[in-house]
């Protein structure tokens, strides 16, 4: 939907600016001057006659511009995306075994995810730049500029009606609003891959393998148990200040205490 609202607000647009050329003698001017253009915006090619001023004789001029790279791309990425959608949506509700055998399906689904994410960055910024030329070239006071009659003081110029662009504005939107919810989407892909629940498994079987060598090392025993050498008893033979022999039995801290 949000692809279809893209390239029908864009590719299905057509817009139109009146001008108004009052010449000193009155019998040559035009109030009316309609100027018609619509996608995929080649204004080079859209001409229009006006009158000199000068007896009877007419001019015929052309808009400046050929912004039909950026908008046929932004148009053909969300042709292609809203196709791409379709078939995907069929594949997930009628072949969804065939999707997940050998994990084709979701890599594929991927990296054409991935693909288009990028695909809509690019195509909806060159838009934008291309939507902002085609303002500039399409501004009545900007195409009076291109008459020879409004360059005499004499005469009168005076835009009459703007183009309206608010539809084209509306699918540079789309085109953004594309980008994040495929972008979004990357995630939710990632996830049926595989690549995302391998992980996990590998994480906790790492940490438990971790845990067990920690645990058969020299930290986890129990250095004062009865296996520790200060629990084992011993009895060692010291010469006394008299000359007399004591022996110490070594139990322990405290029957060592209780013999002293």
């Amino acid at each position: 939907l949000f692809a279809i609202f893209a390239f029908a607000t864009c590719g299905g647009y057509s817009g139109e600016l009146r001008l108004s050329v009052d010449c000193a003698n009155k019998s040559e001017s035009d109030f009316n001057i309609d100027i018609a253009f619509a996608y995929p915006f080649r204004l080079h090619q859209v001409n229009f006659d006006v009158p000199t001023c000068e007896g009877k004789r007419r001019e015929t001029l052309s808009l400046i511009g050929d912004f039909s790279s950026s908008a046929e791309f932004f148009v053909t990425i969300a042709v292609f995306a809203f196709l791409y959608s379709l078939a995907a949506t069929v594949v997930y509700i009628f072949f969804q075994n065939k999707y997940r055998e050998n994990n084709r399906g979701p890599l594929i689904d991927f990296i054409v995810t991935v693909v288009f994410s990028f695909l809509w960055l690019v195509s909806s910024s060159a838009w934008a730049k291309g939507l902002s030329d085609v303002k500039i070239a399409t501004d009545p006071d900007e195409v009076l500029l291109l008459m020879s009659a409004c360059k005499q003081q004499s005469n009168k110029c005076l835009p009459v009606r703007s183009p309206v662009m608010s539809s084209l504005n509306t699918s540079v939107v789309f085109g953004y609003l594309n980008f994040i919810l495929w972008a979004g989407n990357i995630w939710f892909v990632f996830k049926e891959t595989g690549w995302h629940s391998s992980g996990q498994r590998h994480a906790p079987d790492t940490m438990e393998k971790q845990s067990s060598s920690y645990n058969q090392g020299g930290y986890n025993q129990d250095s004062y148990g009865p296996a520790g050498g200060y629990n084992q008893q011993g009895s060692y033979g010291q010469v006394g200040e008299y000359g007399q022999s004591q022996s110490y039995s070594q139990s322990g801290p405290t029957s060592f205490a209780n013999q002293i």
